[in-house]
């Protein structure tokens, strides 16, 4: 029984750490991050230093007085720094210099879209998030709602795609979540006219990368525009759709890094919070595929008048069977069946309510006659049936339905006709998409429902040891200080069943379900049955003598003995003294407890054990 309720209180402890697991996730990642990278609020002015000094020394006077009061250790807070980019790169944006120096405000309109919202006239903003949990952080804020918005900057130098990979990578957080919108980036192509001022959404573009969600779709975009080598014309190759689920990006108001990387040997990968969610190739993972096919069906083939695509056809030479009856019926009436004893033939299965009443603006002229409204009839209840009895309908056997000749393979069957294939007049071979436009600048071209998207860190590079660095001196610090700031573990686990309700049947089933297993272990439990002698004295797995075979045989001798003894004393006609009787009796209960001796004694309990 005792390791029944361990074995239970092991379970509900193992259920309740597995429904706790992904709540400490957050304070593991935060000790991950903050390492020796963090800076700690723990460096004080020179004024300050003196001050405490001599705090200290007044502490030390107090402490000879009086013994000191534990210390509990502070809690670390994370102090901001701004990212410093270290080695090769093309945009380095942190935002923290408060201003939009670099960046351009379209000023243009939107074609095929009504006047009042043609305008790309959403407000941006250069500040800290609502609710941020490193002072001195700023970003880039869309501010407005249901309006157009555009802003742009240029690279420091043209990326070209040649040897070198590309790294693309930025930060979103969706503040007040996201209900329809986008959050995505626009790598600019180098051209002639290309004009900041006059970005909009049919601006060139190389590559459109980044979250987009508009109802219940959750998108991430990978799409590169590739320039057809025969017209010069380009068309959007789009990414598969990444198998991970992405809903928990847009909806936890958390800050996500966003990362694209492009190899030279046409693969790319796209991550979240550094952690890869789709990869591929550029030529077998993009839809429309970069290359066309080498054959095309030919559009000008027809398929001849006599082809027969028929796999089967009707035997031409079957012959309806002459008693073959096409009009028996599917169902006649069972011919064996008997009305139940006690079916009341004159009573209709419905009667008039009797209850019922003719309403008071009846009006028949206009209703019609009135009728009750019919209700089972009482008088069926109790009987196998009522009304006119009719025999029950069973299958036809001898039905047939309609005849039709049986299907044969046809003999003029030529297969499912197909254009013939003829050379793709349009095809190509591009066995490098890699090598794509080049572009000059990064812009954010958005259409948004929610307000308060806040965009920090832009930074494009040709090394990913680069990116990494930026990355943890920008997402890694700003994760850290999340992860630092988070609510207890009761807060959570509340704040998590009042977004999904159901989580209450989790936390109720993980703590009262092993409570009522081990009181229904512990307090319905059998009771113990009297232990028997042979159980008191058996401790061994060794061969014991069957007690209770001895037993049996030596009561059965004694009643042997006096049934001999009694017919004896009746044929002489001797009674027996009381005195003789007592002394018998006597002898009886010695008898019995020399019988109990020699059991005991034969017992290997009361054995003593052999010398050597």
């Amino acid at each position: 029984m005792d390791q029944k309720v361990g074995l239970l209180v092991l379970l509900a402890v193992g259920l309740l750490c597995l429904s706790v697991a992904p709540f400490s996730r957050a304070e593991d990642l935060m000790e991950d991050v903050l390492g020796d990278d963090v800076d700690v609020e723990d460096d004080l002015d020179l004024d300050l230093g003196l001050a405490g000094a001599e705090e200290e020394e007044q502490e030390e006077d107090l402490q000879d007085e009086a013994p000191a009061a534990p210390k509990t250790p502070p809690t670390p807070k994370v102090t901001y720094k701004a990212p410093e980019p270290m080695g090769e790169h093309f945009i380095a944006e942190s935002f923290d210099r408060g201003t939009l120096d670099g960046w351009v405000l379209s000023i243009a309109k939107k074609e095929d879209a009504d006047e009042d919202i043609a305008k790309y006239d959403g407000k941006w903003a250069v500040e800290e998030m609502k609710e941020s949990k490193l002072p001195g952080d700023k970003g880039l804020v869309l501010k407005s709602r249901a309006k157009h918005h555009a802003i742009s900057a240029q690279l420091l130098r043209p990326f070209t795609f040649d040897t070198k990979p590309l790294i693309v990578q930025y930060e979103v957080n969706f503040q007040a979540g996201i209900d329809c919108g986008g959050a995505y980036v626009k790598l600019l192509s180098q051209t002639p006219d290309l004009n900041l001022d006059l970005f909009v959404d049919k601006t060139p573009y190389t590559i459109m990368f980044g979250p987009d969600k508009c109802g219940e779709e959750y998108k991430l975009h990978f799409i590169f525009r590739h320039k057809n080598p025969k017209t010069g014309e380009y068309e959007e190759k789009h990414a598969k759709k990444p198998d991970s689920d992405l809903r928990t990006y847009y909806t936890d108001k958390k800050t996500h890094l966003y990362t694209l990387v492009l190899n030279p040997d046409n693969t790319f990968e796209v991550l979240v919070d550094q952690t890869v969610v789709n990869s591929g190739s550029l030529l077998t993972d993009m839809t429309p595929a970069v290359n066309p096919p080498a054959e095309i069906e030919d559009p000008d083939d027809q398929k001849p008048e006599d082809w027969d695509e028929r796999p089967k056809i009707q035997d031409p030479s079957a012959t309806k069977p002459e008693d073959w009856d096409e009009d028996a019926p599917a169902q006649v009436p069972d011919e064996v069946a008997v009305k139940p004893e006690g079916w009341l033939d004159e009573e209709p299965e419905y009667i008039g309510d009797p209850e019922a009443v003719k309403p008071e603006d009846w009006d028949e002229d206009m209703d019609g006659e009135w009728e009750a409204p019919q209700v089972p009839n009482p008088a069926c209840e109790t009987a196998p049936g009522c009304g006119a009895w009719k025999r029950p309908m069973i299958d036809n056997p001898n039905h047939k339905g309609k005849w039709k000749p049986p299907m044969i393979d046809n003999p003029n069957y030529q297969g499912v006709w197909k254009p013939r294939k003829i050379q793709n007049p349009a095809f190509f071979e591009d066995l490098q998409p890699f090598r794509m436009t080049a572009f000059s600048a990064v812009g954010l071209e958005l259409w948004s429902m929610t307000s308060d998207i806040f965009f920090d860190n832009f930074f494009i590079t040709d090394d990913r040891t680069t990116a990494d660095r930026w990355a943890a001196d920008g997402w890694g610090l700003k994760k850290a200080a999340e992860g630092a700031a988070d609510p207890g573990l009761a807060t959570q686990m509340l704040s998590a069943a009042e977004e999904r309700p159901w989580l209450w049947v989790v936390y109720v089933l993980t703590v009262a379900l092993p409570l009522v297993l081990i009181i229904v272990f512990c307090c319905t439990g059998k009771k113990k049955s009297a232990e028997t002698p042979a159980a008191e004295y058996k401790k061994t797995d060794e061969a014991q003598p069957d007690v209770k075979e001895e037993e049996e045989d030596d009561e059965e001798e004694e009643d042997k003995a006096e049934e001999k003894s009694s017919p004896a004393a009746e044929e002489n006609g001797e009674e027996i003294p009381a005195e003789d009787a007592d002394e018998d009796a006597g002898k009886e209960a010695s008898a019995d407890e020399k019988l109990e001796d020699d059991i005991l004694r034969r017992s290997p309990r009361n054995r003593k054990a052999r010398k050597d």
